[in-house]
């Protein structure tokens, strides 16, 4: 996806689960979704910046994303997640994910 971010996904007919990994200083932009996100990091920690303030996850830590809710996500080290989202990331499937595929952290994309 880009050199900080790479991913796998399997979806179902009503979810899908994705492993996200992350490299230290990887950064996820603002964005927003009409799917419920729920993120497990497995290995790391994450920062995720909602409209309600920052919240670190660490390894073990599970957080929900409601639907439409801005966010973006920091990488604070080294770190593998478990997101689940339903419905599936349609967008995901299409190829319609720019965001991700952006340039890595400081190039203001």
């Amino acid at each position: 996806m880009n050199p900080l971010v790479s991913r796998q996904y399997l979806t179902g007919v009503k979810t899908m689960l994705a492993r996200i990994v992350l490299k230290n200083g990887a950064h996820v932009p603002m964005h927003q979704h009409f799917h419920e996100q729920i993120s497990h990091v497995l290995q790391g920690a994450l920062k995720f910046v909602l409209e309600e303030g920052e919240t670190i996850v660490r390894e073990g830590d599970v957080l929900c994303i409601p639907p439409n809710a801005p966010h973006e996500v920091f990488a604070l080290e080294d770190s593998v997640a478990l997101d689940i989202f339903n419905p599936p990331r349609q967008d995901w499937i299409d190829g319609d994910d720019a965001y991700l595929r952006g340039a890595p952290e400081g190039s203001g994309q």
